[in-house]
């Protein structure tokens, strides 16, 4: 009973979601059952009449109503340690009538918001100390390291293949993947929700340190909390027992600036960035594949400097760091790989890449809450990078933008609360997996729904429905 009262904000923040989205996709549209090209032609006509009202009234009431939504969905993805950014596109693009490219530019605002919020939070329970879950710093700076370079590679290199891909194809590899995805971590949480019903309930009061990885390598990670806290006792990972690990960020941020500066170079397909450089030209293509020799040599660093760290530590005390040593169960690369693949879809189907990011930890076996804290926080230098990126170039509606970030910074403090009392109360992490499921699911829906929408349209007005040239 308490666990379903816990659960009861949380479902309702989800099921509103997805009603209130479908309800003002389909209000005012008159189609007959059956005749799917009427009802197609319908939706794109009030889409279209839609947006015209909204620049012509604004602000109306869709405009709260989208504040209302984007207050929901962004408790439910932070809670998760999701971005949300495929939740705010059709709320910014159906409820408010903003158009999709100024809808996603606000996106990278939320995100942004949502993600500092989590992000802070997270920084806040870790610094109170004390011998409780919420002196544990969740964020795991060594996964963070070993996956930036690679990921925001990725992304660059999935942003190409969008632009050569159809729609159709991007669409159908979208839908399919989020629903393996879907099933995978569902499959998962199932299995960490047996661990725990097997272990007593005890799983989310680990008190301090998370193992990385189980001892077979699986997503069953809750069986080795008593050999998380053993890790905890020798320092972690560099958090619990050395303080805030400020070479990892500065480096995160040197990653993150280099990376910046090169997006910035480049501009947009126009060629629209702080230096004028002609689109596909010599310069472009020798800054953008500077992305590869910088990534290769940023993550070999990394790795380097990590190896080095360890092998001083274990003969400093003669025994080997649980953590780090778990972290060896995998091969070095394994970080890196999953980061660029991740990374690639993410920058291919156009999303912030905290939808992604979450399964693939999870899927590799990190534990649910480290994977959450984890992952908002590469979210953050990801959506960051969008943000700025925008604003240099000229983006307007700053102010309207700032807005729903404010309300996603407030929204995600929300979300995170509630989980963590309701992990608290019932002992279940995996009520973690089971909230990334749903928005996965519910994400699935909306993906296949519009995009096929928008697909048919294409279809039956006879437009180029093949590849493309990336220039």
């Amino acid at each position: 009973m308490t666990r379903t009262a816990q659960l009861v904000p949380l479902l309702v923040a989800a099921t509103s979601v997805a009603f209130f989205t479908a309800a003002a996709a389909s209000n005012s549209t008159s189609s007959h059952p059956g005749h799917l090209p009427n009802l197609l032609v319908e939706v794109s006509r009030w889409r279209e009449r839609h947006l015209a009202d909204a620049a012509s009234s604004y602000p109306q009431g869709g405009t709260v109503l989208a504040w209302i939504l984007s207050f929901l969905a962004a408790s439910v993805s932070s809670a998760g340690g999701v971005g949300g950014g495929s939740l705010f596109l059709p709320i910014l693009n159906l409820v408010a009538g903003l158009s999709l490219k100024r809808a996603t530019a606000y996106s990278s605002f939320m995100v942004t918001g949502g993600a500092a919020s989590n992000v802070l939070y997270n920084l806040l329970c870790a610094a109170r100390g004390g011998g409780g879950r919420r002196g544990a710093a969740l964020i795991d700076y060594d996964i963070a390291l070993r996956f930036q370079p690679c990921l925001l590679l990725g992304v660059s290199v999935g942003v190409v293949c969008n632009v050569m891909f159809p729609e159709w194809l991007i669409t159908a590899l979208f839908s399919l993947f989020l629903a393996f995805c879907t099933a995978k971590t569902c499959r998962a949480g199932v299995r960490i929700w047996r661990s725990e019903g097997a272990a007593g309930g005890g799983g989310a009061l680990v008190p301090n340190k998370e193992p990385l990885l189980s001892p077979g390598g699986g997503g069953d990670a809750e069986n080795g909390s008593g050999q998380a806290q053993a890790g905890s006792e020798d320092g972690g990972n560099g958090t619990a027992g050395a303080g805030f690990p400020w070479k990892d960020v500065a480096l995160l941020v040197m990653v993150w600036l280099c990376f910046f500066v090169l997006h910035v170079l480049i501009g947009d397909k126009h060629g629209k960035g702080l230096i004028r450089i002609k689109p596909c030209g010599v310069a472009y293509w020798l800054i953008t594949l500077f992305q590869l020799p910088a990534a290769v040599a940023f993550t070999w660093y990394i790795i380097y400097a990590k190896r080095k760290k360890q092998v001083a530590h274990n003969h400093g005390d003669g025994k080997a760091n649980l953590v780090d040593s778990k972290m060896e169960i995998l091969p070095s690369l394994t970080f890196p790989l999953a980061a660029f693949v991740t990374g690639t879809l993410s920058g291919l189907f156009g999303i912030g890449g905290g939808l992604l990011l979450n399964p693939v930890l999870l899927q590799i076996g990190i534990p649910p809450q480290t994977a959450a804290a984890t992952s908002s926080f590469m979210v953050l230098f990801c959506a960051s990078m969008s943000m700025v990126q925008f604003i240099l170039l000229g983006m307007k509606g700053i102010g309207e933008a700032s807005i729903y970030a404010a309300i996603c910074f407030v929204a995600s403090v929300v979300g995170l609360v509630v989980i963590e009392r309701a992990i608290r109360k019932s002992g279940r992490v995996s009520l973690i997996v089971f909230l990334v499921t749903a928005i996965m699911a519910l994400s699935t829906v909306i993906v296949t729904c519009f995009g096929a929408k928008d697909v048919w349209m294409q279809y039956t007005s006879g437009a180029y429905m093949g590849f493309k040239l990336p220039c």
